[in-house]
C-alpha cells in the first residue's frame, strides 16, 4: 500500500525563500531613500512654514520680525502663528531644526539631518524673505 505523501520538498522551499529574499534585497532600499527624500521634503516645508510665520509677523508688528520663535506660538499670540515649535531641541522627522538667529531685524533658521544620510542629506537655511538654500 503507498501512502500519498504531500507537502513541499526542502528545495522547492529554499527557492521560495530566495525569491523573497531578492525582493526584499530590491525594495528595501527604495523604501529607505523615499524615507529620506520625504524627510528632506519636511524640512523645507517646516523651514518655510516657519519663515512665512515670521513674515506674517513682521507685517503686523510694523516690520519688527520675533525675537524668537516662541513669540509665534499661541502663548504669544492670538490666533497662534505656528502650532507647535519644531525648535524644542528634538528631532522632527529626522532633522534638527535651529531657531537661534531669530533677531527683531530679521532671521536665520536651520534644518540639519540627525544622522547625514539616514535621516536627511542636506542641511537647509531660510533667511530673512523666506530665501531657502540647500
Amino acid at each position: 500500500m503507498r501512502r500519498n505523501n504531500q507537502g513541499f520538498t526542502l528545495v522547492e522551499i529554499m527557492i521560495v525563500v530566495a525569491i523573497i529574499a531578492l525582493l526584499a534585497a530590491i525594495a528595501i532600499p527604495n523604501l529607505l531613500r523615499a524615507k529620506i527624500s520625504a524627510n528632506d521634503a519636511l524640512a523645507q516645508t517646516t523651514l518655510k512654514t516657519l519663515s512665512t510665520a515670521a513674515e506674517t509677523y513682521g507685517t503686523a508688528n510694523n516690520g519688527n520680525y520675533p525675537a524668537n520663535v516662541t513669540s509665534l506660538g499661541s502663548t504669544m499670540s492670538t490666533p497662534p502663528y505656528i502650532n507647535d515649535d519644531p525648535c524644542d531641541g528634538a528631532a522632527h522627522a529626522g532633522y534638527n531644526f535651529d531657531c537661534s538667529g531669530m533677531t527683531t531685524g530679521g532671521y536665520t533658521l536651520t534644518a540639519t539631518p540627525a544622522t547625514v544620510g539616514t535621516t536627511g542629506t542636506t542641511t537647509y537655511t531660510i533667511t530673512t524673505g523666506g530665501i531657502l538654500t540647500p
